[in-house]
């Protein structure tokens, strides 16, 4: 069995995430390719799109945000995804229980004693209306019925597990600050959810790991199941096993991947690319080794903004003042810097709409590398779960 040492792995990553070259695709196109983007910090999805989509204007996304072409929702691991909307109506009842799981996960001693279905039956039949409500504003309409749990942790349960919801626009439109109203995923895209396969095979999960190893692959069952977080995908591989190719990565891991999935060459270029905060391209492995050192893997998960250089996060981004800065995590060559600062200048430029092109590097190790550091920096983004 051939095996893919990390090189391979992150050009074939980098390939499938349109971040080895920029596509041309239509952005809705490029949102579903990738499976969905992760959205919990509604901006960031622009700087996704910026890094892999030539010539992306962001009132690309907003009309398709505002035209119901995509849709903002809970799903993959409990975060927030933007999603192709025939995407989240086709796959959101097999993530039902995995939802369910992990709001209790944090919440079981306050909902002990709740019946969640009678709970969902409740917060359909408030949202019957189809008035946007907040997630506060749904629990305190039931408050009255399920006193004890309180507001934060039935809101939690109703909106991210129990009633599919969409955030509507504004929320997620280009520099638009807007809190989040939920309404009904169905009444928003016009059209019911999906039912689960009435005769227990799982063609939703047949679909998801193909989707996935388009996006992702090749990889590993612990891969994909890190990446939606369903613990039932194993049959699903199994079923379509015939359908896959097989390879190994230098630990021994047997890898899955689609047989004419891009695989390049180790040895092609990788541009410099910038990467917004809980990007998939990270988050979407249990083994992120393909594109980040384990020193810096808790960046990940604590709303680091990457720079990758030669494929790999080499440092961290920010802006201040529209000036985009720049932290290495290692030393950079000349010519390093010069094309991580060409980025950058660009990057500035989109962000500011052509006012500003000014880009700092700071000296390596200037910003704060743990996780623990981290905590101790102002920042505006929640942790990834």
């Amino acid at each position: 069995m051939t095996v893919l040492d990390s090189r391979a792995l992150n050009r074939a990553t980098l390939a499938r995430q349109f971040l080895l070259d920029r596509t041309g695709t239509q952005i809705r196109d490029v949102v579903a390719h990738l499976c969905g983007m992760q959205a919990q910090e509604p901006q960031e999805p622009f700087v996704g799109l910026w890094s892999r989509a030539r010539a992306f204007r962001p009132a690309a996304l907003d009309a398709l945000l505002t035209g119901r072409d995509v849709v903002r929702t809970h799903l993959m691991r409990r975060t927030v995804h933007l999603l192709a909307a025939g995407d989240a109506l086709a796959w959101r009842a097999r993530h039902d229980l995995m939802l369910r799981q992990r709001v209790l996960g944090t919440y079981r001693r306050e909902l002990a004693g709740v019946d969640l279905d009678e709970l969902a039956a409740a917060g359909r039949a408030v949202m019957a209306d189809g008035e946007p409500r907040s997630m506060g504003e749904l629990a305190r309409a039931l408050a009255g019925r399920w006193p004890e749990p309180g507001p934060r942790a039935l809101g939690e349960m109703l909106v991210a597990a129990l009633v599919p919801m969409a955030q509507l626009p504004p929320r997620g439109l280009w520099r638009t600050k807007a809190g989040v109203r939920n309404v009904p995923l169905s009444s928003w895209l016009g059209r019911e959810i999906d039912p689960p396969a009435a005769d227990g095979t799982d063609p939703v999960g047949e679909t998801l790991v193909r989707r996935y190893l388009a996006a992702f692959g090749p990889a590993a069952v612990a891969d994909l199941r890190a990446w939606c977080g369903l613990a039932g995908l194993p049959a699903a591989v199994a079923s379509i096993r015939g359908e896959l190719v097989s390879f190994r990565d230098e630990r021994g891991r047997e890898l899955l991947d689609l047989p004419d999935a891009p695989r390049p060459d180790p040895d092609t270029p990788a541009p410099v690319r910038f990467l917004p905060a809980f990007d998939n391209t990270i988050l979407g492995y249990h083994d992120r080794g393909r594109i980040i050192d384990d020193t810096d893997r808790g960046l990940s998960v604590a709303g680091a903004r990457m720079v990758l250089v030669d494929g790999r996060v080499a440092a961290t981004w920010t802006v201040e003042d529209d000036t985009v800065i720049v932290t290495p995590l290692r030393s950079f060559s000349r010519a390093e810097r010069d094309t991580v600062a060409e980025e950058g200048r660009a990057l500035a430029s989109f962000l500011s709409e052509g006012d500003s092109d000014r880009v700092r590097l700071s000296p390596p190790g200037a910003g704060p590398r743990s996780v623990e550091e981290r905590k101790r920096t102002p920042r505006l983004v929640r942790r990834a779960r």
